[in-house]
């Protein structure tokens, strides 16, 4: 399939680049839904590997590339459930976005994330599985979930260990504050800077580029250069599980909801 429209995400293929758009207001929070649209992406794009170089993730939400995982779907479908069931539901969501994630970290072609405004949470980990992140200069990436008592499931902590020095993942991870894109690309998560509002244009031209490189040579490189953490990604899985069940969290993700501020994350 080399185009698709859902309710959450969008793709089109063309001339040896797949082009995934979130889409999905107020935030490209990503829950069931969006996870639904990204197994189905998955399985076209493994159609289209052989002919594809290059996949560009972005954004057509205004206020950015995602703030990360649906707290609200979180939240409700976690109190209608007892402590037994809660855990297996979420281990079976975190089990399937590992899949569709993995998939994309190691998949046959270069992946760029076309990043502006928030990318917080589940959405850092989704550009962290991309071989390259361009970014304008008002985004901002974060990692927020200590102040909701749990840790990043979707994978994060492992890329960022993997990508970076281990004195940044743990400022990130440990304070919950947002950095900027300068800083980001001083720090070497960014690959590019661009300038506001032309972070598709970018992403789209270094696509470009890459298709003129053979794409036997390019997997290799990248297979080469990107190893998957796999051990620390399952164990990630279950210590997100442990603290998942806790009242504590269910009370911080209650707070979180119900704060009508402008900065909800904040304690």
């Amino acid at each position: 399939m080399k185009s698709f429209k859902g309710e959450a995400l969008r793709w089109d293929w063309r001339d040896g680049v797949l082009e995934l758009t979130l889409d999905r207001a107020p935030g490209n929070e990503i829950g069931t839904v969006m996870l639904g649209e990204f197994e189905q992406f998955v399985a076209a794009a493994k159609g289209l590997a052989a002919e594809t170089s290059a996949c560009v993730i972005s954004s057509a939400q205004k206020s950015g590339f995602s703030a990360g995982a649906d707290l609200r779907e979180l939240y409700r479908g976690a109190v209608a459930l007892n402590e037994k069931d809660r855990s297996a539901v979420v281990r079976e969501f975190l089990e399937r976005i590992h899949t569709v994630l993995n998939w994309l970290d190691e998949a046959p072609f270069v992946t760029i994330a076309a990043v502006h405004g928030v990318c917080f949470g589940g959405g850092l980990e989704l550009a962290l599985v991309c071989d390259v992140i361009i970014a304008d200069k008002m985004a901002r990436f974060a990692f927020p979930e200590l102040r909701l008592g749990l840790i990043p499931g979707f994978g994060g902590i492992p890329r960022l260990k993997r990508d970076l020095g281990n004195g940044f993942v743990r400022d990130l991870l440990l304070t919950g504050r947002s950095v900027n894109a300068t800083r980001a690309q001083s720090l070497g998560l960014i690959a590019q800077l661009a300038a506001e509002g032309e972070t598709l244009k970018l992403a789209r031209s270094t696509a470009a580029q890459i298709t003129k490189f053979d794409a036997t040579t390019c997997a290799a490189a990248k297979k080469f250069i990107k190893p998957i953490p796999h051990e620390e990604l399952r164990r990630e899985i279950e210590i997100f599980c442990e603290l998942f069940t806790r009242p504590t969290v269910l009370a911080a993700l209650k707070k979180f909801l119900e704060n009508t501020g402008p900065m909800p994350y904040q304690p």
